[in-house]
């Protein structure tokens, strides 16, 4: 009897150690599971974050370069309405003296060794012709206008001017239109600060492929005559 009873325990004790190991295998199993679907779901959203950043660097690229060939599309379209020189028959000389130039404003030529400052100045009084021409051969645009300009119009551009590097302003009651845009051998006329021709002449000549001097200073100059 004693040895059917402790036959009986170990087989109960067995069979629960069993069932014990079983259950942890189960438990481990179910653990690696929980392991692999956690992997597969970092690396999915891993990928997901990666081609997210992909399509939005795709589009910031993208849009880049739309506006690249858009600003050179502006560069390369004609202004309508502009008048031309040649470049190379603008005199370059530095000179003491005033300058007969054949245009009001003057477009190009020679001029005085000191130039106007030009990063955004906006001046109520009229420049000397010389100082500003010299601004030109830097690749700035000069923005002038007469009695004729209304207020809102010198205050449009003013604040165009004073936020556009390479740029000034000044009066030139002499000039017949009331406002004139003018780089170095190119001038247009418009009739206000609204005309869509302003930004596209300043898109194309401030600093652009006319300047005898890209990237000369436009500050270090001079003010008023």
């Amino acid at each position: 009897m004693g040895t059917s009873k402790s036959t009986s325990q170990t087989g109960k004790k067995a069979g629960t150690t069993a069932a014990r190991k079983a259950r942890v295998q189960e438990l481990r199993r179910a653990e690696q599971a929980r392991d692999r679907r956690n992997r597969i779901i970092a690396i999915t959203a891993g990928v997901a974050v990666l081609a997210g950043l992909a399509g939005f660097g795709s589009y910031v690229l993208l849009d880049a370069s739309e506006k690249k060939d858009k600003e050179e599309a502006v560069a390369q379209a004609p202004v309508k309405g502009e008048k031309t020189w040649d470049a190379k028959k603008l005199g370059r000389n530095h000179v003491t003296k005033k300058v007969d130039y054949p245009m009001t404003p003057a477009a190009g030529g020679d001029h005085s060794q000191a130039w106007a400052n030009c990063q955004g100045d906006v001046y109520d009084e009229p420049l000397g012709e010389e100082n500003a021409v010299h601004s030109l051969e830097h690749g700035a645009v000069w923005i002038t206008y007469s009695d004729k300009a209304s207020a809102d119009d010198i205050k449009t551009l003013s604040q165009k001017v004073s936020t556009t590097p390479y740029t000034l302003m000044s009066p030139v009651k002499e000039q017949k239109d009331a406002l004139t845009l003018t780089a170095w051998g190119r001038q247009l006329t418009v009739d206000g600060a609204s005309d869509p021709r302003v930004e596209q002449f300043l898109g194309k000549y401030v600093q652009g492929e006319q300047t005898p001097e890209p990237g000369a200073a436009c500050t270090g100059g001079v003010g008023p005559a």
